[in-house]
């Protein structure tokens, strides 16, 4: 199965070995919990959809590669105990509590999070030593004396052996204590989630037309050539911080995330290519609603594969401004219930820097422990550090202005200035998704250019947020008028068939 299928069949098997019935027992036994096991090839997700799972779960997560495990990390360390059985006293061996099993407790104690994930990677390259208790553990999830705890659930992930020489085919009596799940590499899964974690424009351009690209490992008399979801990912993020800096991507730093030299070559011309798309097309003049007439004559006598290229960078500077503006309206929200927090007390006559100061303590206490669980979101860590600001902020305003009513009245002002800072950039930003819709309609009607552009701003999640929080009557015209998915993908597919 595909890696968001995988995640489903993670997440609803967490769910049901942690539901309970009315009296609080498991509604299947721990005991009965069988570890999921996902094996697939190397960088198609099955680590990052852990945390992914664990935060729509709002469970916790310990994650440890059992490649760096020996039998006394795992198991415990040996020690000697007296015992006795009436007159007969002997010497005995115990273990102290794996490491991995401590560690939970150590979450637990940490984050207050009583229910969670242990994750354990790379399962299969366990050392040979170490094996037999890896069975135990698959079958009683205890590491020596000492057992996973009730509400903790197992999975484990693996790659096969022929992408990693120290991988083991688990034999039938390993096999028959766990439920496995194989996962393929697949495009459209990773697509998804790529439109949601803004992957950049031209890497999703590119894997559009030349899908073949998206996931390929070949062994050859020097080595692996392999390119992978990972690979593309990090790379995204990389050419996204170069561009930010102004400094240059080339076929030396794409070789280094796409280890498939053909591959990386492709993806260099056609990243050079996208570039001059940006500089001629002047994105930005389109937003702004001001495209000069040679630009419309040549998107309209381009081929179908650099039209492509210019509604992606359309999207993605649509997408970037609805970033923004999603996240500042977050972050005025965090203010404003902060702000009804301390209001009573500040009226009643507390010092109002004194109150945002402990606000703003508390704050950041409880982002310090969630962040502590490993499964918090970066998004969410930066709205909530950007709402911190802004509220030390508005007690800067406020020093000096003592408590009562006036005191408020002077963080009300301030806060309402950023309010209406925030509904003006939203609005510019309405304006702009507007004017793009307008180009794309002037230069190419109403046909495949506008499905493809509608159906892309369907799926992705930040620029749907936007529409739906402040609306578009751009996309809502269109998106009636088109039959959106289905269109598109024959679209794509003939395209692709005709492509040389």
């Amino acid at each position: 199965m595909n890696i968001a299928d995988a995640k489903q069949q993670v997440k609803d098997t967490i769910e049901a070995y942690l539901a309970v019935d009315e009296v609080g027992m498991h509604r299947i036994e721990p005991a009965a919990q069988r570890p999921l096991f996902l094996i697939g090839a190397p960088g198609i997700g099955k680590t990052a959809i852990m945390s992914q799972v664990a935060d729509d779960l709002g469970i916790g997560l310990v994650s440890y590669s059992m490649t760096h495990h020996t039998r006394q990390s795992a198991l415990g360390l040996p020690f000697v105990v007296d015992g006795a059985h009436g007159s007969l006293t002997y010497k005995a061996t115990e273990y102290t509590m794996s490491e991995i099993i401590a560690s939970i407790y150590d979450y637990m104690e940490r984050t207050g999070l009583e229910r969670g994930i242990l994750f354990l990677d790379e399962i299969n390259c366990v050392s040979e030593t170490l094996y037999p208790s890896m069975l135990q553990f698959l079958q009683f999830k205890t590491f020596g004396r000492h057992r996973v705890p009730d509400n903790w659930v197992v999975v484990c992930a693996g790659n096969p052996p022929e992408y990693n020489r120290s991988a083991r085919e688990f034999d039938i009596v390993t096999l028959d204590r766990v439920r496995k799940i194989d996962v393929e590499p697949d495009f459209e899964s990773w697509k998804s989630y790529a439109l949601g974690a803004g992957v950049h424009p031209s890497i999703l351009s590119f894997l559009e037309i030349e899908q073949e690209c998206f996931y390929s490992v070949e062994s050859t008399p020097t080595g692996k050539r392999f390119v992978s979801a990972r690979g593309w990912t990090d790379l995204s993020r990389t050419i996204t911080t170069l561009e930010e800096m102004g400094k240059t991507v080339d076929i030396g730093l794409i070789g280094q995330f796409v280890q498939e030299s053909s591959i990386a070559e492709r993806f260099a011309v056609y990243y050079e290519l996208f570039s001059k798309y940006r500089s001629d097309y002047q994105v930005g003049a389109i937003l702004k609603g001001s495209w000069q007439d040679d630009v419309v004559e040549r998107a309209q006598r381009a081929a179908f594969d650099e039209r492509l290229a210019v509604l992606n960078l359309i999207l993605d500077a649509v997408e970037t401004q609805a970033s923004q503006a999603l996240e500042r309206e977050a972050v005025i929200v965090e203010v404003r219930d902060a702000l009804r927090q301390a209001k009573p007390r500040i009226v009643d006559g507390e010092p109002a820097s004194a109150v945002i100061d402990e606000l703003v303590g508390e704050l950041a206490g409880e982002l310090e422990t969630r962040m502590s669980s490993g499964t918090v979101p970066a998004e969410e860590v930066r709205l909530r550090k950007l709402a911190i600001e802004q509220l030390r902020s508005l007690q800067h305003e406020s020093a000096g202005a003592g408590g009562g009513m006036p005191a408020f009245s002077t963080i009300s002002d301030a806060y309402t200035r950023l309010v209406d800072d925030m509904r003006q950039f939203a609005a510019d930003t309405s304006t702009q998704l507007e004017n793009a819709f307008s180009f794309i309609a002037q230069t190419f009607g109403n046909e495949r250019e506008m499905l493809v552009f509608v159906a892309d701003l369907s799926t992705r999640p930040t620029t749907m947020r936007f529409v739906n929080a402040f609306g578009s009557d751009g996309y809502a015209a269109y998106s009636e008028r088109l039959a959106v998915q289905e269109r598109r993908n024959d679209l794509l597919d003939r395209a692709n068939e005709l492509a040389l």
